[in-house]
């Protein structure tokens, strides 16, 4: 291949948008369950998609599994304009979840726990189980 074909293939390769590197963080963490779901069944008829999501569970977000994650969802939206769309719609309704107004608290868990959680917004005094 010739120099200059290179380079055009290097520039025909669009980066990802920021946002999905937030999208397959919270899709390894599966933090964000309609998400997932949204994904996952776009992804089901794709085995080596499916690989790809089920690789990066868990991962952490500098992780090789999770930069594939975000190619694939770059990939896949890019194909089908109307599952970007959705995508995008899935994360701002997550997103607007986990938002407090003026003076208010916003608790959340994601992920596996084992043993207690506190949810407060403010303790006077100890707390203990």
């Amino acid at each position: 291949m010739s120099e200059k074909a290179f380079d055009r293939k290097e520039s025909e390769v669009s980066m990802p948008e920021p946002v999905l590197i937030s999208i397959a963080a919270a899709l390894a963490s599966r933090s964000v369950v309609g998400l997932y779901k949204l994904v996952k069944r776009k992804f089901s008829d794709d085995p080596e998609a499916t690989t790809i999501l089920e690789a990066a569970e868990g991962a952490a977000e500098d992780a090789p599994a999770l930069k594939k994650l975000q190619e694939k969802l770059a990939d896949a939206q890019a194909k089908d304009p109307a599952f970007g769309k959705e995508l995008h719609e899935e994360w701002e309704r997550a997103q607007a979840v986990n938002k407090a107004e003026a003076n208010g608290t916003v608790n959340s868990v994601t992920g596996y726990v084992s043993g207690n959680v506190v949810q407060a917004r403010e303790i006077q005094g100890g707390v203990s189980f």
